[in-house]
């Protein structure tokens, strides 16, 4: 099957063959960089957190002060055509980045979000998120989905056999 050139029915541009598939690799490293930066603005994180609503977070940061973060990591232009899901993360924290390599093209990411750009070594700030805080009961519930994934994962990495799913 070959790719359909843009038209008034189909208006997305066509999709290089070597875009098709997410980077893992890239993902990973973004990933890292995205952490670090985290961590140097007093936020720890933990990825790939599942949200009530069936979607799952790439990344989600919580703050000393209690503030919550949600980034999703981008590692191809493909990435972030094919998954339009993300405005479905605003409902559970009070700010939504995106983050990515330095060689993504962020003129086509929401400017409703903030970006950071990161590599395997270290993340920058790039545009500030707008802050929507989050109302008191949904704070909780991500709060305790966070501290409740992240000691699922601890217990399992101490305790591999013990058969957490």
């Amino acid at each position: 099957m070959t790719e359909a050139a843009p038209s008034a029915t189909n208006p997305a541009s066509p999709v290089l063959p070597s875009e098709k598939a997410r980077d893992y690799e890239r993902a990973r490293a973004i990933l890292r960089g995205t952490q670090r930066l985290l961590r140097s603005l007093d936020f720890e994180s933990v990825s790939e957190v599942s949200l009530a609503n069936g979607r799952r977070a790439d990344v989600l940061g919580i703050r000393r002060d209690g503030e919550i973060w949600i980034v999703e990591i981008k590692s191809s232009i493909a990435d972030f055509r094919a998954d339009q899901k993300w405005p479905e993360y605003r409902d559970y924290c009070d700010a939504l980045l995106f983050a990515v390599a330095a060689d993504f093209p962020s003129e086509i990411l929401p400017v409703d979000t903030g970006l950071i750009l990161a590599d395997a070594y270290a993340g920058e700030m790039v545009r500030t998120p707008p802050h929507h805080p989050l109302p008191a009961a949904r704070r909780k519930a991500v709060t305790i989905a966070l501290a409740r994934t992240a000691s699922m994962r601890l217990h399992a990495e101490r305790d591999p056999g013990f058969g957490i799913e």
